[in-house]
C-alpha cells in the first residue's frame, strides 16, 4: 500500500495535466450530458491543482520571494484567461465580470488568505512575526491599484455610470502594470530581504531573517525537473483555460436558476483559483514562516489587479459591449473596512488568533452580501 501511495503522488503532477488537455480535446466536441460536465469540472479541479504543484516547484528552485511572486502570478494568469472566456460569452453580467472577479480575489486575498494564514500560525505558534515595511509596502501597492482601477471609476464623469473612457482605461492600465512592475523590482532585486521570513523572540518580535537553508525541508529540485514542471506548468494553464470555457455556461446557468446575483459568479471562479493557494499559506503559516504567507496573499491581489486589467483593457479592442469596474455601494464599504483592519493588522510586525479571526469575519460578509446583497 505505501508503495503504491508513492507511485501515485510521484506520477500525478504528470498524469494530470495530459489528463487534463486530453478532456479538453473531448469536450470540444460536445459536453451537454451532466456525466461529460462532471468529467470536465473534475479536469478543471485537477488542472488547477496541478498548475499550482507545479508552480510551487518551480518557486522551490528560484527560492524566495521569486517563489510567491511565480505562484502569485501562475493563479493571475488562470483568472484572467476564465475572466476573458467568460466576458467573450457576452451574458447577462459580462459587463461586470471582471469587476466582480477581480475584487473578489482581493477580498479573499486580504481577508481570506490572511485571516487562515494568521490563526493557523498564532494557533500554532501563540504569536507570529513578519516584516511590517515589506508587508506594509504590499499594502500600499494593493490599496493604490484597487482605489485607481476599482474605486475611481464609480465617481469619474467621463464614462457613463461606473465605466472607465476609452483614455481613463488606458491609463488605468499602463499605471497599474508600471506600479505592479515597480513593486516586483522592490520585492525581487532592491529590498529582497524585507519579503523574507523572520525569525523571532517569546513575544513575537523579529530578531533577524529566519535561516531557510535548516528549516528540515527537502533541498530544491534538480534544474531537469524544474524545467518539466515549467513546461507542465504552462499545460495545466492551457487547460485550465479551455476547460473554464466550456464549463463557464453551467456556472452561470446554476446561478441564474438560483436567482441570485450575477457577482456570485466571480465569487465562485475566484474561490475556485485560490483554493490551492490558500493551503500553501496554512501550510507555510504552521511552519513559522507567516511572510511567505503574506506574500502569496498580497500579492496574489496584487497581481489580480496589476495583471487583469491592462489584459481586459486590450481585450476591449475585440470585445463589445460595456466594461463596468467602479465598485458598488456596499462594496466600497467592504473594502474600506478591509483597509483599516489591514492597516492595524500589519502596523506591529506581528499577529495573533484575533486578528485572524476578524479577517475572517470581514470575509464571511462579504461572501454572505455577495449572495444577499
Amino acid at each position: 500500500m505505501a508503495s503504491l501511495l508513492a507511485q501515485v503522488r510521484t506520477r500525478w503532477p504528470v498524469a494530470t495535466p495530459v489528463a487534463a488537455l486530453l478532456v479538453l480535446g473531448a469536450g470540444s466536441f460536445g459536453h451537454d450530458h451532466w456525466a461529460a460536465l462532471v468529467v470536465l469540472a473534475v479536469a478543471l479541479i485537477g488542472g488547477i491543482v496541478a498548475a499550482v504543484h507545479h508552480a510551487e516547484v518551480v518557486a522551490h528552485k528560484v527560492g524566495e520571494p521569486f517563489g510567491s511572486l511565480i505562484l502569485a502570478v501562475a493563479v493571475t494568469v488562470i483568472e484572467v484567461g476564465l475572466i476573458v472566456m467568460l466576458m467573450t460569452s457576452g451574458g447577462a453580467g459580462s459587463s461586470t465580470y471582471a469587476r466582480d472577479t477581480v475584487f473578489a480575489a482581493v477580498m479573499i486575498t486580504l481577508n481570506g488568505i490572511v485571516g487562515l494564514a494568521l490563526l493557523a500560525g498564532a494557533l500554532k505558534h501563540n504569536l507570529v512575526s513578519f516584516n511590517a515595511a515589506g508587508t506594509g509596502s504590499a499594502v500600499a501597492t494593493v490599496i493604490t491599484l484597487a482605489g485607481v482601477c476599482l474605486v475611481l471609476p464609480s465617481f469619474t464623469t467621463s464614462g457613463a455610470g461606473r465605466e472607465y473612457s476609452p483614455s481613463q482605461l488606458g491609463f488605468a492600465a499602463v499605471a497599474s502594470l508600471g506600479l505592479y512592475g515597480a513593486f516586483v523590482f522592490t520585492q525581487t532585486i532592491r529590498h529582497r530581504d524585507f519579503f523574507l521570513p523572520v525569525a523571532s523572540d517569546e513575544r513575537g518580535r523579529a530578531t533577524g531573517l529566519l535561516d531557510l537553508d535548516q528549516d528540515g525541508h527537502p533541498d530544491p529540485p534538480e534544474a531537469r525537473q524544474a524545467w518539466l514542471s515549467l513546461g507542465l506548468l504552462v499545460a495545466s494553464l492551457v487547460a485550465v483555460v479551455g476547460l473554464a470555457k466550456l464549463v463557464s455556461p453551467t456556472i452561470e446557468d446554476v446561478v441564474r436558476d438560483l436567482d441570485l446575483p450575477y457577482g456570485v459568479v466571480g465569487v465562485v471562479i475566484a474561490l475556485l483559483i485560490l483554493a490551492p493557494e490558500s493551503i500553501a499559506a496554512v501550510r507555510n503559516a504552521a511552519r513559522n514562516r507567516v511572510q511567505l504567507s503574506l506574500n502569496l496573499a498580497y500579492g496574489s491581489a496584487m497581481a489580480s489587479i496589476g495583471l487583469t486589467i491592462p489584459t481586459v483593457a486590450v481585450a476591449m479592442i475585440w470585445l463589445t459591449g460595456p466594461l463596468e469596474l467602479g465598485l458598488e455601494p456596499t462594496q466600497m464599504v467592504l473594502f474600506l473596512l478591509t483597509v483599516v483592519i489591514t492597516a492595524f493588522t500589519i502596523l506591529q510586525g506581528r499577529a495573533y488568533a484575533l486578528q485572524g479571526v476578524v479577517h475572517l469575519t470581514l470575509l464571511a460578509a462579504f461572501l454572505f452580501f455577495s449572495v444577499q446583497p
